[in-house]
């Protein structure tokens, strides 16, 4: 049974990179994407994750073609790993399920305020985080914390801290916008947030909002508060990441203006010895 096994896997390998290289020459790319997840993708297509795809198929010469599902627990595995698409335009450097570009940005957790309040907060050291009702994201089933929770947590803050599901009522447009729109009702004096979320709802709420990045989080190591965002293809794909890291570099610039447009806070990425961006 062994050899057998074995066999049948050596095949199935080699029909996942034939499936790969014809999707490569037909003219298309082809994205996995969440249909319900702004301001990263939607099935309107209005994220900037969607954006970004459709620069990578105009400077490639090609149409997008998207897989749309759920961006939560088995999205990798029932898109890329499924051979359901090719790309995926979001994903932490380095992430281990998937073959990671170089990163195209770099982004920060942020503090979200209403303007008329004037709280001016960005250290999570100010004494008055402990008297203020604060919102953060819960990422999961299971509730995990986010680093700013856990940080403010150590720090003593627990009681006045309110969870808001990132997925939330899918049913709902925008499930994390709920953070945010707790802040325009004052419903939470203040959002802890991941940064493109953050700047994105708050650049669109009716109510004046303030969005300022998290300082002071050397104290609170080895929890980490800026992430370097890439792209992610199947691993072992390294013909599509190349072709995707020279449109990452050459377009940097684009890349840039359309995160801005979209309100997401950019972080300058680390320079490494030969020029480029890690």
């Amino acid at each position: 049974m062994r050899p057998r096994n074995k066999r049948a896997t050596i095949i199935a390998g080699f029909l996942t990179l034939a499936t790969s290289a014809a999707a490569a020459s037909d003219g298309t790319l082809r994205v996995c994407a969440d249909p319900n997840n702004l301001p990263f993708s939607n099935s309107g297509e209005a994220g900037f994750e969607n954006k970004l795809a459709a620069m990578v198929a105009a400077a490639f010469g090609e149409q997008v073609s998207t897989t749309w599902w759920a961006q939560r627990r088995g999205f990798i595995r029932n898109t890329l790993k499924a051979g359901q698409c090719d790309v995926v335009m979001g994903v932490p450097g380095g992430y281990e399920l998937v073959e990671t570009t170089r990163p195209y940005y770099r982004s920060t957790y942020v503090f979200v305020t209403r303007q008329d309040r004037q709280l001016d907060l960005s250290s999570l050291l100010d004494p008055r985080l402990h008297d203020l009702t604060i919102g953060v994201h819960l990422i999961g089933d299971d509730g995990n914390n986010p680093p700013p929770a856990q940080a403010l947590g150590d720090h003593g803050i627990v009681d006045n801290l309110r969870g808001y599901s990132i997925f939330g009522d899918y049913r709902e447009a925008n499930p994390p916008a709920r953070l945010i729109e707790a802040v325009e009702s004052g419903e939470i004096d203040v959002a802890a947030a991941w940064g493109p979320l953050g700047g994105y709802f708050a650049q669109r709420s009716p109510v004046p909002l303030t969005v300022t990045p998290i300082r002071d989080t050397e104290r609170f190591a080895p929890q980490q508060f800026q992430f370097a965002i890439a792209m992610g293809v199947r691993k072992g794909d390294h013909a599509l990441r190349d072709r995707l890291n020279a449109f990452i570099d050459e377009h940097r610039s684009e890349i840039n203006a359309l995160l801005r447009s979209y309100g997401v806070p950019l972080v300058e990425l680390p320079v490494t010895a030969s020029g480029g961006h890690q």
